[in-house]
Parts: C-alpha cells; sequence; structure tokens
C-alpha cells in the first residue's frame, strides 16, 4: 500500500523533508506539500536577499523535488483555519510540520512599539514582495536610521537600504518597492552589536559585500574595533581583520554612510507618536562573559529602528509548543507524546544552521517516521481534495504557481528589468494563474 505524508510548509525544511521521503521510503509513497501561500520555497522566495542570486538559485533544486511524481503542491492551505490537525490525520498516514521561524525577537526595551520600530523581518518580507506585507508600508522618509544585530539578516537590511534602487533594478524586488527605495532619505545607517567584533554573526562573505558598497562609506571606529586575544577560529579572523581595515581607513565622501558599530546595546527608543531616537548604553564583558552595562550612554538621532536580533517560531494551532525553547518538543522529529506527527526545520531544532543544514535535519526525522510506521497499517483515507471541497477552498496547484512565475517573467520584461519582478499581493497572484 502507498504511505500518504502531509508536508506542511514549502520552505526547504519541506521540500527537503518529501524528498527524502521519496528517497528513503522502501515501499511507494505519496507527499503533499500544504503552503498557506500560493507560492512555494519559502525564505529562499521571501527572505534571501534580491542581490543574492546564487542563493536563490536552490529554488531550482527545490523545484525539481516539487515535480517528482510521487510529490503534490497545495497552495493557498492553512492548518487551523482550512484544516485541522484531526482533518490531516484522518486523511494522512503522517504529518510532518515544517514551518519555520516566522517572527523576531523583541528587544524589550521602551519605545519598541513606537511607529518606525519594526521587526527587520517585516523589512525584509516588504523588499522581498511577501504578500502578508503591503507594498506602502514604507517610506523611507528618514535621514538617519538604526539596524540593531549584527548577523546576516542585518549585513543584508543595510545593504539594501544602502544601495540605489538602480542597483537593484535588475533584481526581483517588486516594482512598487523598487520605487519607493528610489525616494529614500536615507542617509546614514547605524548597525549596532551589544559585543564587540569577535563576536559578530555574520560571515565573512556577507561582511566583505558591504565593503564594496558603490553608494555608501563603511565606516569603523578604531576604539571600537580593538580585540584582545587571537585564539578566534578562521572565519572570526576573517570579520576581525576586515573590520580593522575599515576602521583604519577614511570616507570618501559617498552618497550614504554606514556605521558599524560595537560594544553598545540599545536602552530605549526615544519620540512621542513616532521613532525620534535611540539611545545607547556602552557595554563591556563581565567576568563570567556576560554583557553589562557600563554607565555612559549616547543617542542616535534615528527616525526608524530595525530589530534583527534572532527569529523565534510560532505555535500552529493544535500542535504542541515549548514557549521556552520556541519549538515543537521532539525526539529525532517525533512531536512528544502524540502519534503519526512529526517535525522538522527551525521549528523542530529553533533557528540555527543556514538553508542546507535544513537537509540533513529532515533526513533524520523522515528516517524516524518511516520507523515508526514500518509494518504499521495504514490510518490515513479520503482524499485531501475532496475535504479541500467540502470546505470551500480551492487550493492552488503547482501548474498554477508556474502561472504565476510566468506573470513575473512577462512582468521583468515589460518592465525592462532582469529576469522576474514580483507580484505583489495574493489578489495579483490569483489573477496570473487564474485569469
Amino acid at each position: 500500500m502507498t504511505l500518504h505524508v502531509a508536508v506542511i510548509g514549502s520552505g526547504p525544511a519541506g521540500i527537503y523533508t518529501a524528498e527524502a521521503l521519496v528517497k528513503q521510503a522502501a515501499e511507494p509513497v505519496q507527499v503533499d506539500v500544504l503552503e498557506r501561500l500560493p507560492t512555494p520555497y519559502g525564505l529562499v522566495r521571501y527572505g534571501v536577499a534580491p542581490d543574492h542570486t546564487s542563493i536563490k538559485s536552490i529554488a531550482n533544486y527545490l523545484r525539481r523535488v516539487l515535480e517528482l511524481p510521487q510529490v503534490r503542491f497545495f497552495g493557498g492551505v492553512t492548518l487551523g483555519s482550512h484544516l485541522s490537525v484531526d482533518d490531516l490525520l484522518g486523511v494522512y498516514d503522517a504529518v510532518v510540520y515544517c514551518t519555520g521561524a516566522m517572527v523576531d525577537r523583541k528587544l524589550g526595551i521602551p519605545g519598541e512599539d513606537l511607529p518606525g520600530s519594526v521587526a527587520a523581518t517585516d523589512f525584509v518580507n516588504w523588499y522581498c514582495g511577501h504578500p502578508d506585507v503591503d507594498p506602502a508600508r514604507f517610506t523611507l522618509d528618514t535621514s538617519e536610521v538604526a539596524v540593531i544585530g549584527v548577523g546576516n539578516v542585518a549585513v543584508d537590511v543595510v545593504r539594501v537600504l544602502a544601495k540605489t534602487a538602480e542597483e537593484l533594478r535588475a533584481t526581483d524586488v517588486p516594482h512598487e518597492v523598487l520605487e519607493r527605495l528610489g525616494e529614500s532619505q536615507v542617509k546614514a545607517i547605524h548597525m549596532i552589536g551589544r559585543r564587540g567584533p569577535e563576536h559578530a554573526k555574520f560571515t565573512l562573505k556577507e561582511l566583505r559585500e558591504l565593503g564594496e558598497l558603490a553608494n555608501a562609506d563603511v565606516c569603523v571606529r578604531p576604539d571600537e574595533a580593538v580585540v584582545l586575544g587571537a585564539d578566534f577560529p578562521r572565519q572570526v579572523q576573517g570579520n576581525i581583520k576586515v573590520l580593522q581595515e575599515w576602521a583604519a581607513r577614511e570616507p570618501v565622501g559617498r552618497a550614504r554612510r554606514l556605521d558599524v558599530r560595537f560594544w553598545l546595546r540599545p536602552v530605549e527608543i526615544l519620540g512621542t507618536s513616532r521613532v525620534e531616537g535611540l539611545r545607547l548604553e556602552r557595554t563591556r564583558l563581565s567576568e563570567e562573559g556576560r554583557v553589562v552595562g557600563t554607565g555612559e550612554y549616547e543617542t542616535l538621532p534615528v527616525g526608524m529602528v530595525l530589530r534583527s536580533v534572532g527569529y523565534q517560531s510560532v505555535p500552529l494551532p493544535g500542535v504542541p509548543f515549548s514557549e521556552s525553547s520556541m519549538t515543537v518538543p521532539n525526539v529525532a522529529g517525533r512531536v512528544r507524546e502524540r502519534e503519526r506527527e512529526y517535525v522538522a526545520g527551525w521549528l523542530k531544532r529553533g533557528p540555527t544552521g543556514v538553508i542546507g543544514t535544513n537537509k540533513s535535519d529532515a533526513a533524520e526525522t523522515v528516517r524516524t517516521l518511516l520507523s515508526d510506521l514500518s509494518g504499521s497499517p495504514r490510518t490515513g483515507s479520503g482524499s485531501i481534495e475532496a475535504l479541500l471541497a467540502d470546505r470551500g477552498v480551492q487550493p492552488v496547484t503547482y501548474e498554477e504557481w508556474l502561472g504565476i512565475e510566468a506573470a513575473e517573467t512577462e512582468l521583468a520584461r515589460s518592465l525592462g528589468r532582469g529576469d522576474r519582478v514580483k507580484l505583489v499581493g495574493l489578489e495579483a497572484m490569483l489573477r496570473a494563474c487564474r485569469p
């Protein structure tokens, strides 16, 4: 008999899970990938910076998985509103949750809820054309912006802020967003880390890209680039060397300026009706290695604060969730105290690793699933199509997704822009695939 498995989420974790099921199963298998958006690929489509075309090419690999005869794509299907966990377990022999980490951690400081203080993921979703974010969401009408965090997401955000619209014209940035980037009033960008250069989370490749910006001077304060000790991994040593080189050079008068700051932590976002400034405290490490304040403060006159201090997952309706770890409690991918329910990706292990990490992670979950179900009678029955039809849900098929892709290619051609320009909003996507 055929093993029927539902995978919830079509980002890398979900599609790698589908691939692992097809490769590992010793019996016939049918994998249905259910996605709340009309479009697959998750963070590859809506999280990778538009100018990182080599990383975005991972979508070509993921596409081949969705085109396997044992895999089907159902877009526009939401767990909780369209289907319950019990619904899924009634149709499928097993369910694997792969919905990732969808929200930013908060700073927990006064003023954080002021207009102009936002999660970096909202900004990323905006310039990546995520249908959850209105293209009018951001108006870059302030001269100074602070980005809190020194990881790769923060680097992506400051790089997009620093570039001209013309530099991004050949990318897939939605045209409405590109126009707003072209109207940007931003002159100074501050990227701020609580610890020193040796603790930064960005990769050397991402960091070096900042030094290649044609439209912005990149500045580092010599006193903040000082690092004690030398016994660091090669990657960290590379970061330190680049930052210290930048600290030794003078600005040349480019249109924008990027200040990469260290040993500062935000303590308050200032303003009455919107962000008007950011108060920072100088930090140091205690003997125990914790970040502590020194009582020395400075204020930056910024009109926008973007926080990029980590992601966290959100609970799925009807699925166990640990508020302490912000993951689904599991053992090797098996949801604790549940039968026929599994988890993979960031929802399983937390927001760690790179896109490729999800492949081995998914393979582990699939080994657990197949071991659990080996020799067991098949429990799933019925048809997901009939169930969705009964609920009044018309899922987006893989062929319809290809229609969205074709419309984005045609839009780019009509605008004289690159290979693709993303459509904005669910209505535009559905019009493209269901004319």
